[in-house]
């Protein structure tokens, strides 16, 4: 499938992406390594996680060096994500993944030191591909921890279209290692 120019509408973008996706193959040890180590280089101990649905880098090996924080999504009274710890997820998501139950103890952004964003792509300016739900959208304006993208080396790209409210991250993780984002 070939790569779409960059005007084009982001569910063209998404197609593509989740093809390539299925294409990869499974570098999550490799992936963990390099955030492991860029982690623990800026100090961070509360990160903010996520569970990975099929084809997304995992990140839980991270839970024996720092305290993992994951979302639960939430649809009332509006959309928007909730911070619990990461060994409390035990509920299958609409989405697919895990998350915690919607009783599981709430915890502050603010207390995070990094967030781990998954995405379909990144491209180098920090400019992030998601699902489409604009969860974290909603939920890091003004957040001012570490940000890190994480996906996979095959789609970290030049380019990729972006809009006024898409939250950019200033690092983007790969199993090829972790970049400023320019």
């Amino acid at each position: 499938m070939t790569r779409p120019p960059c005007g084009a509408p982001k569910p063209e973008w998404r197609e593509w992406a989740f093809a390539v996706r299925r294409e990869q193959p499974d570098a999550s040890p490799a992936v963990a390594t390099q955030l492991r180590d860029f982690l623990h280089a800026q100090g961070a101990r509360r990160v903010l996680a996520y569970h990975a649905l099929p084809g997304e880098p995992d990140v839980s090996a991270l839970q024996s060096d720092f305290e993992l924080l994951t979302t639960r999504t939430r649809y009332r009274p509006e959309r928007h994500l909730t911070l619990h710890p990461y060994a409390s997820a035990t509920e299958v998501s609409r989405a697919g993944y895990l998350q915690p139950p919607a009783t599981a103890p709430q915890l502050p952004l603010g207390s995070v030191d990094a967030v781990l964003l998954p995405g379909l792509a990144y491209d180098g300016s920090g400019t992030r591909l998601g699902y489409g739900g604009g969860f974290y959208d909603r939920l890091l304006p003004g957040y001012a921890g570490l940000l890190v993208g994480v996906v996979w080396s095959a789609l970290l790209l030049p380019e990729l279209p972006g809009e006024a409210h898409d939250v950019r991250v200033g690092w983007v993780a790969t199993e090829r290692g972790v970049s400023a984002a320019k």
